[in-house]
């Protein structure tokens, strides 16, 4: 007789290394050089694809190729109210016709391939987000079946217009979708899942989904260069678990634009816990928010494979935050001047461009690397209302000054009211530091060890002693 798995939390918990193995198909050990150190050059080339093959992968299933836009009226806009010799051009990547509607077709595309490639007869990702009708398209282009676990409900079984939105989008596309309430039987239930099914697993990045992702900002220089002659001096980018910053800039330096500034942009949410029931229902974007970007940019091997292959502090000039308000602000006038009706979450970067380009000279450009597609889920309309239900104000007001996380979303009453909230790169290299002290239970780290940081944090070997100095001195 065949004894049974004990799925009891902590037993299955305590095989996750294992289930992850075998579920994603690499073996991380082998790049691991010495303590925190490993190959993360070497991990991308072995376990990744080359731009060509990764372009060739998504042209079978239709992904990349997206039309790049100038946003004439908008940057008209902007002229009007910059002082004299500024406002920047924007230029919008328009992902949204991708077929899933969103560039998370990119790393889809490559993931499932892999999975297919490998002999695996399905796929499981979990996700509220865009990334599950991602995988059920590519899925369904594949022939492989598809599982999408999504953080739902809180517990008076409240679910999120937008959020619901992508379950029946991923239903639509074939999958079976199991919806949860939040906390931590996400991962437990995905692991179970995982090891029941014996399916790959395309949740969070891995190599390949980085190498899907590089196309993006690949083709971005290409076309840049096409339309102004010139690559773009800075691309804006939605920042959440740090895939897209990290694939955005591997493509743009593979194609030439290596002095193109990378500038990370989330939603101000701080002080709200993702993970909490109270305040899951209070965040009306389920990604590109500071509870995401914060913790993925100081903690990236967080994530559920053991070397995560998305690292944005390698890659991030600037990190700037924007609020709720604005972003329904900035969608309403992306639909109204430019004809272009497109989800809140992925106006994220295009919210803090615009306020960017008024600092920025008249003879510069600008890249919106995103746009999502919308439904009646994702429209303003819908996600505002919902707020209402859950206790927020909403009122028109100076977002920087009446724009309150969990409490109040303050809606612009002129474009001048657009304004970013700078967060130091600094800090977040300093909070990945103390996080590591305290993982590792040591604040001294070897050669080997220091030289990884540097590449790591982009920073050199006398500021990464100084700030474990720093940030030591309060760790016992």
């Amino acid at each position: 007789m065949t004894n049974k798995l004990d799925i009891s939390y902590s037993a299955v918990m305590a095989r996750r290394a294992e289930i992850m193995k075998k579920a994603v198909g690499i073996d991380y050990e082998k790049f691991i050089i010495n303590g925190i150190a490993f190959d993360y050059e070497k991990m991308m080339k072995e376990v990744g694809y080359s731009i060509e093959e990764v372009q060739k992968i998504q042209a079978e299933t239709c992904v990349g190729n997206t039309p790049l836009v100038e946003l004439k009226n908008i940057n008209r806009l902007i002229k009007k109210i910059a002082p004299k010799g500024k406002g920047a051009r924007i230029f919008l990547k328009d992902e949204a016709t991708n077929p899933s509607g969103s560039f998370k077709d990119r790393r889809a595309a490559v993931s499932v391939y892999h999975a297919q490639k490998l002999g695996y007869k399905g796929v499981i990702a979990a996700t509220s987000g865009n990334y599950g009708a991602a995988v059920a398209s590519q899925a369904s282009k594949r022939g492989l079946k598809c599982i999408i676990v999504q953080e739902c409900y809180d517990s008076q079984w409240r679910g999120q217009p937008e959020i619901l939105e992508k379950g029946r989008a991923c239903e639509a596309y074939g999958a079976e979708v199991v919806q949860l309430t939040v906390g931590p039987e996400l991962f437990y239930y995905t692991l179970r899942l995982l090891e029941e099914t014996g399916y790959f697993n395309a949740s969070l990045y891995s190599p390949y989904a980085i190498a899907g992702i590089e196309t993006l900002g690949y083709e971005i220089a290409h076309q840049m260069k096409e339309l102004t002659g010139k690559y773009p001096d800075a691309v804006v980018v939605t920042h959440a678990g740090g895939g897209l910053i990290t694939g955005t800039a591997r493509g743009l330096k593979k194609a030439g634009a290596t002095e193109t500034k990378i500038i990370g942009a989330s939603v101000d949410l701080r002080g709200l816990h993702m993970a909490s029931d109270n305040d899951f229902n209070k965040k009306y974007f389920t990604t590109g928010h500071t509870g995401f970007g914060i913790p993925f940019a100081v903690f990236p091997d967080r994530s559920d494979v053991p070397k995560n292959a998305a690292r944005p502090l390698r890659y991030m000039d600037r990190y700037v935050l924007v609020t709720q308000g604005e972003v329904f602000y900035v969608t309403e006038m992306l639909a109204h001047l430019e004809g272009l009706q497109r989800g809140p979450a992925g106006n994220t970067s295009l919210t803090a461009a615009i306020a960017l380009a008024l600092e920025m000279d008249e003879d510069q450009t600008i890249v919106v690397n995103e746009t999502e597609y919308t439904g009646a889920g994702k429209l303003p309309s819908a996600q505002l209302t919902f707020a209402k239900k859950m206790g927020m104000i909403v009122k028109r007001g100076d977002p920087i000054k009446e724009d309150k996380p969990g409490k109040v979303i303050a809606i612009p009453e002129h474009p001048a009211q657009i304004g970013v909230i700078e967060y130091p790169v600094e800090e977040m290299k300093k909070s990945y530091l103390k996080e590591l002290i305290k993982r590792e239970n040591r604040k001294e780290f070897n050669e080997t060890e220091l030289k990884f940081l540097e590449e790591d944090l982009r920073a050199s070997r006398e500021e990464i002693l100084r700030w474990i100095e720093e940030v030591g001195e309060g760790i016992r």
